[in-house]
């Protein structure tokens, strides 16, 4: 399987292009919207195609890319079925495999972040999306998210994976790439180790994170499998508009 993982520096958010050696096919997972154009040169450069976007879940941080790709080369959008967009070509559930050439899905139900999370479990790595992050874990606090049902997801779903699985998150703040499930069992310092769940809910309640200030743009625009609305005020303009920097590893 081809491999790389992308960085959009706006929202922080990792996208992850996988390929297949065989037919010639790739997805993304997480595609972000001002870096369309750089996933469609890093796929050129590699000679791969576009088949398929996939999202983890409706994001709140920034929109997702799926539209403006499917519009550029005649790509698939992707998307848990919970979520029930009209917008998607495929619905994914868990139990329900999908492949892609030599390239098998499997995807996770990890709602508590929000209620349609999805993370996608493939040869040896698993993609968390916001539900388990490196040394942390998403909010739980919007679009009905529920802390109880991201520790059940995260402690009974994920942390029952391989230990040596390769965790793969959609963010990260610190510059960090990559992670184990055992590694996070152990050390992640909200759902590591015996954090039993009435310490996990103090946790998060004690957060007391400030309202996302792109939400009120992001979300509308995702149910639309990715649309930038009108409105959105000129120092977020950068959320919609390309942009080139990207991380490779």
């Amino acid at each position: 399987m081809i491999f790389r993982q992308l960085f959009e520096p706006v929202s922080s958010t990792y996208t992850y292009l996988l390929g297949c050696e065989d037919t010639g096919q790739a997805l993304l997972i997480d595609a972000v919207l001002p870096t369309w154009q750089r996933d469609l040169e890093e796929l050129n450069k590699l000679g791969l195609k576009l088949a398929y976007t996939l999202d983890t879940h409706i994001h709140a941080d920034h929109i997702t890319a799926a539209r403006k790709l499917k519009m550029e080369t005649a790509s698939r959008i992707a998307h848990p079925a919970v979520d029930n967009l009209a917008c998607v070509d495929m619905s994914l559930q868990e139990n329900k495999p999908f492949e892609l050439g030599s390239i098998r899905i499997d995807p996770l139900f990890t709602p508590g972040h929000t209620d349609g999370h999805h993370a996608y479990r493939v040869d040896g790595r698993v993609f968390t999306g916001d539900a388990l992050l490196i040394d942390g874990c998403g909010r739980t606090d919007f679009q009905n998210g529920d802390t109880p049902t991201l520790y059940r997801s995260v402690r009974e779903k994920l942390f029952a994976l391989p230990e040596d699985t390769l965790v793969y998150p959609a963010h990260d703040y610190k510059g960090r790439r990559v992670s184990n499930i055992g590694q996070e069992k152990v050390r992640n310092p909200r759902l590591g180790g015996d954090k039993t769940l009435a310490e996990f809910v103090k946790i998060m309640q004690e957060l007391k994170l400030a309202y996302p200030k792109f939400i009120d743009f992001a979300v509308p625009g995702n149910l639309k499998c990715g649309v930038c609305p009108p409105g959105v005020p000129e120092d977020l303009q950068q959320y919609c508009e390309q942009i080139g920097d990207s991380l490779q590893g």
